[in-house]
């Protein structure tokens, strides 16, 4: 999609606001729960429609938001200046006024909450807190977690534990290992985005005072750490064999070779910009891996 020429506040600056291509982060985690979920009622029959479709809303919506507070809160505290490396944002590019983008922000996040609530009559009255702790996240994460190198825990948390368990337990009222540490993987995994992006603006970081898990590491360390997420993930997929999804331990292979290349593809560029073509490499496979792992339980 081309940036330029973009009217102030029109459908397609607030589409490109929105970064629509962030979405398949908060897909992946979702699809796995459910896929996990399927295969576990399939049998029963009793696999329900209604709160997958309203897993994926809420999870669309809630990355929206996300992605709109961290737009607006690092222009307003001057992140996004010229010395920016990372994709053009939406207030920083002027292609959406500060207070719009206020005004989105509080829709997005009430509409994420409506989106959320019918989910109390699936999972229970937890969901309440399980939603409040999300549209927290959300906040906190761009306001102040992320200054002290907690993103990527937080990543883990609520791109991996947050998302396949909640999605899982809501179909079927319980929990077992195997999705918990399917979970685990999942949040390893799309933690290379957050990686690849910190390994990019490390030197930006330093200078703003934001004490990433790379600025603390290192380039070196942070190539490595990239590297050694995927496999881990992988590897964990171990624990599908225990459980009867045999297709989902060795189906997401292709993914490794995926991610490998990536590796090496940010090793030889080092830094600058060239990064974020790293950055859509990441995002691919993170999405094929979900796509793999997905398929690979439905077919056990």
């Amino acid at each position: 999609m081309s940036e330029d020429n973009i009217v102030r506040n029109s459908a397609r600056a607030w589409l490109l606001a929105a970064r629509p291509k962030t979405l398949s982060g908060a897909a992946v985690p979702v699809v796995i729960g459910l896929a996990m979920a399927y295969s576990d009622l399939r049998a029963a029959g009793t696999f329900a429609v209604l709160p997958a479709l309203l897993c994926v809303l809420f999870a669309f919506v809630m990355q929206i938001d996300a992605n709109f507070i961290n737009d607006y809160f690092d222009f307003v505290r001057g992140n996004d200046d010229e010395t920016r490396l990372g994709p053009e944002r939406a207030c920083a590019q002027g292609w959406v006024s500060v207070g719009a983008m206020r005004v989105a922000i509080a829709l997005a996040t009430g509409m994420a909450c409506l989106i959320g609530l019918p989910l109390i009559f699936y999972g229970g009255a937890w969901m309440l807190l399980v939603g409040a702790v999300c549209v927290a996240f959300c906040f906190l994460y761009t306001t102040h977690l992320s200054y002290h190198g907690l993103g990527d825990v937080l990543v883990i948390v609520f791109f991996g534990l947050v998302p396949v368990c909640v999605t899982y337990y809501v179909e079927t009222r319980g929990l077992t290992v195997c999705v918990i540490v399917a979970a685990l993987a999942c949040g390893l995994v799309i933690d290379t985005l957050l990686v690849v992006n910190n390994y990019r603006d490390i030197d930006n970081d330093r200078r703003a005072g934001k004490i990433t898990l790379c600025v603390r590491l290192g380039e070196q360390a942070s190539r490595h750490l990239y590297l050694a997420l995927g496999i881990v993930a992988f590897l964990a997929g171990a624990v599908f064999v225990a459980y009867g999804y045999v297709v989902a331990a060795w189906l997401p292979f292709p993914y490794l070779f995926l991610h490998h290349g990536s590796y090496m593809k940010m090793k030889r560029i080092g830094k600058g910009a060239a990064l974020n073509a790293v950055l859509g490499e990441t995002a691919r496979n993170m999405f094929a891996y979900g796509l793999l792992v997905s398929t690979g339980i439905i077919l056990s």
